[in-house]
């Protein structure tokens, strides 16, 4: 390993290790007898709801790590490696380049409330297949297990965007990796505060700096919640889905409006008929 971690390729690899199994909660689309349920993503309602601010968004830009955005020299990064490595009880060890850059493990722990879909398994003749094949492509869903992890083994040059889609490639994840979000998980002064890293931080930068203890720092993928919806990050059968969503919902309120109406008009009519002319 120590070979391939001191090459010069300014090209991020990824060297992937698992840190748990897969979830056994598979959910596939032919075991559902509605396309509405399968796709379904625990959005009852197109109407938002207000949030209440947490307190670690509110003060999360104030308790960033100041040294994560520290420009180290050749001379320093190296120093800190050495004592980043002397801290190591495993071979999870980082490496300098001749470059500058560096390469090592960082741990992404899984927190995420929805399933993720992954390619359906092909099943059935040859014929069958070539029939599929001019459909609709097929999905299965499950849930990731709870507290689930993985090491990735990134250079210095690695983003957050790139993890991001590193994670889901390893699973074999379809949905569009807009969907999700890396999060720095800090705990200082016996309080945890969550961060949202965007797309272009270097989680490796961040992992140097907080050196290998993963209860000062750690990392988290979770449902990237950004108050918005991104529709251009759901594939076409869920966005079809949610129009029927959509649909019913409009239906619903129409008929609660249409039969606010006709009970007002019939008590008026009701009122004129039992009055006497003045």
């Amino acid at each position: 390993m120590a070979n391939g971690a001191s090459s010069s390729d300014k090209t991020p690899s990824f060297e992937m290790t698992w840190g748990s199994s897969t979830s056994s909660g598979y959910c596939s689309e032919e075991d559902s007898d509605s396309e509405f349920e399968q796709y379904f993503t625990a959005r009852t309602s197109f109407f938002p709801k207000t949030r209440k601010p947490t307190v670690a968004n509110d003060v999360k830009k104030d308790e960033q790590i100041q040294s994560e955005k520290q420009e180290l020299t050749t001379a320093e990064i190296l120093q800190k490696v050495k004592e980043y490595n002397s801290q190591i009880n495993s071979n999870l060890f980082m490496n300098m380049n001749k470059d500058g850059s560096y390469t090592g493990f960082v741990k992404v722990q899984f927190k995420l409330a929805r399933p993720v879909s992954v390619p359906a398994p092909k099943k059935g003749s040859a014929d069958a297949v070539g029939k599929r094949a001019s459909e609709v492509k097929r999905r299965t869903s499950f849930y990731l297990p709870k507290d689930a992890s993985k090491h990735l083994h990134i250079s210095s040059r690695t983003s957050a965007r790139e993890v991001i889609e590193a994670l889901l490639k390893k699973f074999t994840v379809v949905d569009n990796p807009g969907k999700f979000a890396l999060f720095e998980r800090s705990k200082r002064h016996d309080q945890v505060y969550l961060r949202k890293l965007s797309d272009d931080e270097r989680p490796l930068r961040l992992r140097l700096n907080a050196g290998p203890n993963e209860k000062v720092l750690s990392f988290v993928l979770k449902e990237n919640e950004t108050g918005e919806v991104n529709w251009h990050a759901f594939s076409m059968p869920e966005l079809k889905n949610f129009l029927l969503i959509l649909q019913r919902e409009e239906e619903e309120h129409v008929k609660q409006i249409v039969q606010r109406y006709t009970l007002a008009r019939t008590k008026m009519l009701e009122a004129l008929s039992g009055s006497t002319p003045g």
